[in-house]
């Protein structure tokens, strides 16, 4: 592939994050590849026939359009699956042209199971069987790179993945939160790696997307029964990115399985974008068994783990590349300057040794300040959250955060509301239809409704503007 169809590529990405925002983008587009483009036809890979299935359902039309705003020419967008591809291929032991090895989530990983073994295509197969999420085989215990940040978080997943059927369970559930690109999905595919690889409980990994596409199937072929006891006969029950765990029907069932599940003993591990209390459409009563177990947050990775990280992920890539180096000065400059997460990390590295490859030169100072310049982003001064928004406007104007989310429509609430709804749309980076689900439920119109009014207002109302402003210093100090 040329390239130019990867540089492409990259601004298609960009074009089509800003279009469908961070957290649609990170859902669904996060691990899509460019396999060929074509006489008009761009081929894009990705990991799971799901994912496959849903962008074909709510996105094709987006992705052509990004791609037709930067080539006209292109008029067809096929995607395939990457895994399916990948599971009829992969013998028994690693082949020299095997993926390299990731780094805590941010790209590819060495192919063990954190229990000395070789990791097989068959235990794969088991996982799947019991109608699990597709499994990265190179995102294990081994390959995770540890540091001051998710140091608590590795160390309870360890304890959960080599825990004996007749151990008392510790914590349950084990909740996970961090931003994205930090490694919780790494984190959870070890736990289900190392589990299953002991033999000791069966370990299920799911991602929300999964399980609700799973009880909706069940549902519509009239097998939800069989659909609930299977999930409940589960030794281990891993659920990833439940922040997008929706509808009615859907969440009660969640909140059953989960009870069920911790009532009888077995061990429940989530992960999340947010910690319990943030995930304001789920029912109170699943957060508050949700908070009633270990809850660890992973922090953001600092200069020396993310120097720790690059020198590991060039280490892997040896493997496969044994010309390839980065000197120390280019490591240094990487981890100091590429600071957003580890997705961005492993991005920047890819590109050395993409343009490595491709032309020969050896990796320098200069090629690295010129390939990894738009990867370079702005510290952000404070992660502001909805509810901290909501707690400062009802302090500002006298009413309470319930007030906010209700459909009271007086004036004394109404505005109130618009300007949480303006701050949170301004300060975070929640899409338009998040921001109404934590806002009582409202649809994106609304949402959007109120930012206009308030922007209109900021432009003519000096005081609302001062006012505004305070708020937001408060939010951001």
């Amino acid at each position: 592939m040329q390239n130019a169809d990867q540089e492409s590529w990259s601004r298609v990405r960009e074009r089509l994050r800003a279009d469908v925002g961070d957290d649609v983008y990170s859902s669904w587009f996060a691990r899509m590849d460019l396999e060929a483009l074509e006489e008009g036809t761009v081929r894009l890979s990705v990991p799971t026939r799901f994912l496959k299935s849903w962008i074909q359902s709510h996105y094709a039309e987006r992705v052509l359009a990004c791609w037709q705003a930067h080539d006209a020419k292109v008029g067809r967008i096929e995607l395939i699956v990457r895994s399916a591809v990948l599971r009829n291929a992969v013998p028994a032991k690693p082949r020299p042209e095997a993926a390299p090895a990731a780094v805590n989530g941010h790209g590819d990983a060495g192919r063990y199971n954190g229990h000395g073994r070789p990791i097989m295509p068959g235990d794969a197969n088991i996982h799947e069987a019991l109608g699990g999420s597709p499994l990265d085989p190179r995102l294990n215990f081994d390959s995770f790179v540890v540091g001051r940040s998710n140091t608590l978080a590795q160390a309870a997943a360890k304890q959960v993945a080599t825990a004996k059927r007749t151990d008392p369970v510790m914590f349950n559930p084990l909740y996970i939160h961090a931003g994205v690109g930090l490694g919780k999905t790494h984190l959870l595919q070890a736990i289900t790696w190392a589990g299953n690889a002991t033999g000791e409980r069966k370990v299920l990994y799911l991602t929300a997307e999964k399980f609700m596409y799973g009880f909706v199937s069940a549902i519509r072929t009239q097998t939800a029964l069989a659909f609930k006891e299977s999930l409940r006969g589960i030794g281990v029950l891993v659920i990833d990115d439940l922040q997008f765990l929706q509808g009615k029907s859907t969440q009660a069932e969640f909140c059953h399985t989960l009870n069920a599940l911790i009532d009888a003993g077995r061990q429940v591990v989530i992960a999340s974008d947010r910690p319990p209390s943030d995930l304001e459409s789920l029912d109170d009563r699943v957060r508050s068994r949700l908070a009633g177990g270990l809850v660890v947050e992973m922090g953001g990775l600092g200069e020396e783990l993310r120097f720790e990280i690059l020198k590991a992920r060039v280490m892997a890539a040896r493997g496969h590349h044994p010309t390839f180096d980065v000197p120390q000065p280019v490591l240094s400059y990487i981890a100091k300057t590429v600071t957003h997460n580890g997705r961005d990390l492993e991005g920047a590295l890819n590109r050395l040794l993409a343009h490595s490859k491709l032309t020969g030169h050896t990796v320098t100072l200069e090629m690295a300040e010129r390939e990894v310049r738009d990867l370079i982003r702005p510290q952000e001064p404070k992660r502001v959250k909805i509810e901290d928004i909501q707690r400062v406007v009802a302090r500002q104007y006298n009413v309470s955060r319930s007030d906010l989310l209700s459909s009271r429509r007086t004036a004394n609430v109404v505005r109130p509301r618009q300007v949480a709804m303006y701050l949170a749309k301004t300060l975070t980076l929640r899409s338009l239809p998040e921001i109404g689900r934590r806002f009582g439920g409202r649809d994106h119109t609304t949402v959007l409704h109120a930012v206009r009014k308030i922007e209109g207002l900021v432009g003519n109302d000096v005081a609302l503007a001062e006012e505004i402003e305070g708020l937001k210093r408060q939010l951001q100090e």
